[in-house]
């Protein structure tokens, strides 16, 4: 799951984020650019509401990565 945080995002905003998906024993990954801030987010994220995330202080957009299938 990648979340992207607004141009404007605060730090209190990207520590809340941040704050939230460690609680809920989440592995993050912090990528900062000139104009974005991007939280990879490492582990099942089926339990994570992509509204709930997006609803958040600073959140610009939430995406879903699909899990690749297993060949046999």
């Amino acid at each position: 799951m990648l979340i992207i945080m607004k141009k404007a995002a605060d730090d209190t905003a990207l520590d809340n984020i941040k704050k939230y998906l460690i609680e809920r024993n989440f592995d993050i990954h912090q990528s900062t650019g000139a104009n974005r801030t991007i939280i990879g987010v490492i582990g099942d994220t089926g339990s994570l509401d992509t509204e709930t995330l997006g609803s958040l202080p600073g959140v610009l957009q939430v995406i879903r990565i699909a899990k690749e299938e297993q060949k046999e």
